[in-house]
């Protein structure tokens, strides 16, 4: 697999929502940070979204990208035409293969028919751009669910961007969540996790780790994913926690992207 950073591994040092940095991490820079660690491309979210830049810049970080021998992929958070069509143009422009889409608890009221139908329509646009739609199962949307739209749409140019942790929040255990979704897979969000007892005895709480440190089963993820292209990009993230010291905060995602980037390279086949 090509190993690659998620914008999400820097919400943090980006901004999100009311936690603001005073000096926002840009897509530059983050394209910086993945060349220094000897990541292979950089895989842009909707925490930072590339239609706020101008043609001429989406030019330039392809050109730096392209400097390095690396790639950029393109995400954004729905399936809203209006939204595609500025992000598909984009995907054009970066070079990307892939347009991860997120859905969530909004979408999965929308009955899988119509849902399928909306889909089918945008499609030819994205393979027109060179593009693959990656759905990326999201806290809300559960996996049997997101099966039945695949089915229902069965085009080649609809997948998954499997995350291995997100469907926890969907009342799944990582593994079934990866079984269910690994042959339509054209895309991975690889991140780890740990389990830990409330300490007065009230349930339990999921917390981020850096990769290798949690208890996620990396290796019978990626036995799992065998099936697929040795050119599938594996995106690295991370929940580190945010803290009364959000500065201390934003130099520890720089801290755990260091030893996610040395356990991908340790664990991930083919990208020591």
């Amino acid at each position: 697999m090509k190993l690659g950073l998620g914008s999400y591994a820097f919400r943090w040092s980006v901004g999100i929502k009311d936690l603001q940095p005073e000096t926002p991490m840009t897509a530059m820079e983050m394209l910086e940070i993945a060349h220094s660690h000897g990541l292979k491309l950089v895989q842009y979210a909707d925490n930072l979204p590339l239609d706020r830049l101008s043609a001429e810049e989406h030019v330039a970080l392809k050109a730096r990208a392209d400097s390095y021998g690396m790639a950029l992929e393109l995400g954004t958070q729905s399936f809203d035409a209006g939204e595609l069509a500025r992000y598909i143009p984009i995907g054009e422009r970066i070079g990307s293969k892939i347009l991860r889409v997120a859905l969530d608890a909004e979408d999965a009221l929308i009955p899988v028919p119509e849902l399928a139908a909306q889909i089918r329509e945008l499609l030819p646009d994205g393979k027109r751009a060179g593009l693959r739609f990656a759905i990326e199962n999201h806290f809300n949307y559960p996996s049997p669910r997101m099966v039945e739209l695949l089915d229902a749409v069965a085009d080649d140019a609809l997948g998954v961007c499997l995350d291995v942790a997100n469907s926890i929040c969907a009342g799944e255990w990582p593994m079934t969540t990866v079984r269910m979704l690994a042959p339509y897979a054209i895309n991975l969000h690889l991140k780890d996790y740990r389990i830990t007892p409330d300490p007065y005895g009230v349930g339990f709480r999921i917390h981020g780790t850096p990769l290798g440190e949690g208890r996620a089963e990396i290796a019978e993820i990626l036995d799992t994913l065998s099936h697929c292209p040795d050119n599938m990009s594996c995106i690295l993230e991370h929940w580190l926690p945010q803290s009364d010291d959000m500065v201390a905060t934003r130099q520890m995602e720089h801290e755990w992207l260091a030893r996610t980037v040395a356990a991908a390279k340790r664990l991930v086949p083919g990208t020591h």
